[in-house]
Order: structure tokens, then C-alpha cells, then sequence
């Protein structure tokens, strides 16, 4: 609506103010409804009820379009649970260290679909595995200072990874990491080692994403690094 101002000096914005104060405005002044133009499209002319009709379609589309989007939201959070509850239901059931670091990555990569995946632990362990996806660095943080504000946060970090960080989680197949999730392992105090996940979807990870289900995920994979048998 152009913003002007009527000759006794009481504005546009007023009038509409003042109208939406008085919804039953019309009732009592029915002539004015005649006189007055909605907006049309061009070469078309239409009644003030008739507009009024249209205004409420658009906003009940609208509406239904938003309602389903939440309803896609919630089912995909539904599954998201399932598969975080899984991937707890079968950690419980392995007995051992490298059993354990095992399903974290075939969990992440099946029930996750991610492509790419690296467990890195502060705490050597003969009974680990050795695989491309796991690094052990037993001097923790300090040996690793272009993560030192990473821990210094201790929170998830979405997005594009530097090109250093990619190189040392991801190796030859850095260069296929579009985006990634970096998780700190044990508390800020006490870190035990982070886990990195990569997609060649640049979408897939991004700053500002929701990251509860991913701190549940790194919640789940430090409690079970940090069990021992016995």
C-alpha cells in the first residue's frame, strides 16, 4: 500500500489501524463497502468479499503447506530416534572395545547413510583395531592444535571442514568431503577424542543445522570408548 496522508493529516496507517481495531466497521457503514477497490489482478475486477475469500484460501494453503512440512519434520525425527536407539541397543550387546568401535562406524555409515567416518581416540587400547577410520593419538589435544578451538568449545561443528582438519580425518579421501559433523568424546575437562562424519552432500552438514540427535550420537560412542570390562 503507497503510504500517504490524508487532507485532515491522519495517515493511511491510521485508517488501517483503525480498522483492524474495528472489525465491524462495515456493519454499520455498509455503503462503503461498494466504494471500496481490493486489490485485483489486472483486467479482472472482483468484490470486496470475493477478495476476502481469496485472502483466506491463500492463508489456509498456507497453513496446510506448514502443517505438512512439520509433519515431515516429525517423522523424520521419529526415525532419527529409532536409529539412535538402535545404534545404544546394539552397543550394549558388544562385549568388547573393538567390537564396539566396529558398530559405531557400521552403524553411522548403514543406519546413518554416511559416506565417510573417522574415530579418533585419546586412549590407546592393544585390544583396537587397526582401520583406515580409526586414529589413535595417545597425547590428546595438545598434539592436535588445529583442533584447539574445537575442544575449547566442546560443541558440535557443522559445515565445511579446513582443508588441514579434512586432511587428517579423512586422508586420500578428504577431497570427496562436501561437509562434515566434528563431535568432542567426554567432557570438556576430560576429552577422550572426537568423531567426524563426512558427506559429499555440501547440505548435508551446515552451520546453524539442529545437532540434538548428533550429540546424542557422541554421548552414546564416549559412554561405551569409556566402558571397560570388568
Amino acid at each position: 500500500m503507497n503510504d500517504f496522508t490524508i487532507k485532515d493529516g491522519v495517515t493511511a496507517a491510521e485508517v488501517a489501524s483503525y480498522l483492524r481495531r474495528h472489525p465491524t466497521f462495515l456493519h454499520e457503514y455498509p455503503d462503503l463497502a461498494l466504494t471500496l477497490l481490493p486489490p485485483r489482478e489486472e483486467g479482472k475486477t472482483t468484490s470486496l468479499a470475493s477478495y476476502q475469500l481469496d485472502v483466506l484460501r491463500d492463508k489456509n494453503r498456507e497453513l496446510g503447506r506448514r502443517l505438512t512440512e512439520l509433519v515431515h519434520i516429525a517423522n523424520d525425527n521419529e526415525q532419527l530416534v529409532q536409529r539412535v536407539h538402535a545404534l545404544n541397543v546394539s552397543l550394549m550387546r558388544e562385549t568388547t572395545l573393538a567390537g564396539s568401535v566396529r558398530r559405531i562406524v557400521a552403524g553411522l555409515r548403514e543406519d546413518f547413510s554416511t559416506e565417510f567416518v573417522c574415530l579418533v581416540l585419546f586412549h590407546a587400547d592393544p585390544e583396537l583395531p587397526a582401520a583406515e577410520w580409526l586414529i589413535v593419538q595417545p597425547q590428546g589435544v595438545p598434539a592436535l592444535p588445529e583442533f584447539a578451538e574445537f575442544f575449547r568449545q566442546d560443541e558440535a561443528l557443522c559445515g565445511r571442514l579446513q582443508e588441514n582438519k579434512l586432511d587428517f580425518l579423512f586422508g586420500a579421501k578428504a577431497e570427496q568431503v562436501r561437509s562434515s559433523a566434528l563431535l568432542p568424546l567426554g567432557d570438556k575437562e576430560t576429552p577422550s577424542g572426537m568423531l567426524a562424519i563426512g558427506s559429499v552432500d555440501a547440505n548435508r552438514f551446515y552451520p546453524g543445522m539442529g545437532t540434538l540427535f548428533l550429540k546424542l550420537i557422541g554421548e552414546t560412542v564416549a559412554a561405551r570408548i569409556a566402558r571397560r570390562p570388568g
